[in-house]
């Protein structure tokens, strides 16, 4: 696996002081934040909003926030890690800069390539957060999916499925590439039901999470995520 591997008490209390700390150094000229979903991103996101609570150390109001993928769902559907991100921090911290929701509706490979434009036109990818599920999978990067295998820089978002249908809905999803222009990728992987797929990855297997690259790598476990 890529990057530096912390285990931590707790990843939620981890995460926001790690990611408080970068949105806080950036100063006025602001940053870009790229945000995810599932369980253990609403446990990070609600603990980053206490711990950066407006009049805090981090200027919401200079922060840029994107998704690194999402599902092709209405934006106030309960999969949607839009409607996710903005119940655990935004509504709590913002406003923000700017707020940049994934997927608007239509055909997919359309609303990807929209996306697309907006990242490529970023002059850096900041703090983007990623999860791991228990098949490996991170972002919407799933083993034997074609969006997996995108290595044209061209192409920042593309639109994915799961092969396996484990995982519901098209999703639109940040490729491996843009991944790699991101300053900073944290990982947040919490729970036994991780534990399989974290040791798979420290073992070197070839996994989807285990083939991002970026400046900087930081995997935030628990105990439990960690093989007993």
């Amino acid at each position: 696996m890529n990057g530096t591997l912390e285990v931590v008490a707790s990843v939620p209390d981890a995460f926001a002081r790690l990611v408080a700390a970068r949105l806080a150094s950036a100063g006025a000229a602001g940053a870009s934040l790229f945000l995810s979903g599932g369980p253990t991103a609403r446990a990070c996101y609600e603990r980053l909003a206490e711990v950066a609570a407006p009049g805090g150390p981090v200027a919401w109001s200079t922060v840029d926030v994107f998704w690194g993928d999402e599902r092709c769902v209405p934006v106030d559907d309960p999969d949607s890690n839009h409607r996710l991100g903005h119940e655990a921090l935004l509504d709590r911290v913002g406003p923000v800069r700017t707020d940049h929701p994934m997927y608007l509706g239509g055909d997919p490979a359309e609303a990807a390539v929209r996306y697309g434009e907006l990242v490529a036109g970023l002059a850096s990818i900041d703090v983007l957060h990623l999860g791991m599920g228990p098949d490996g999978h991170t972002a919407s990067l799933f083993a034997g999916s074609e969006a997996l295998a995108v290595d044209d820089p061209g192409r920042p978002v593309v639109p994915s499925r799961d092969p396996e249908a484990r995982n519901p809905h098209d999703r639109l999803t940040l490729t491996l590439p843009a991944i790699a222009r991101a300053r900073l990728v944290v990982f947040t992987v919490s729970g036994a039901t991780k534990r399989d797929a974290l040791s798979r990855a420290r073992a070197g297997e070839d996994l989807p999470a285990t083939r991002v690259r970026a400046g900087e790598v930081v995997w935030l476990v628990d105990d439990e995520a960690m093989e007993a």
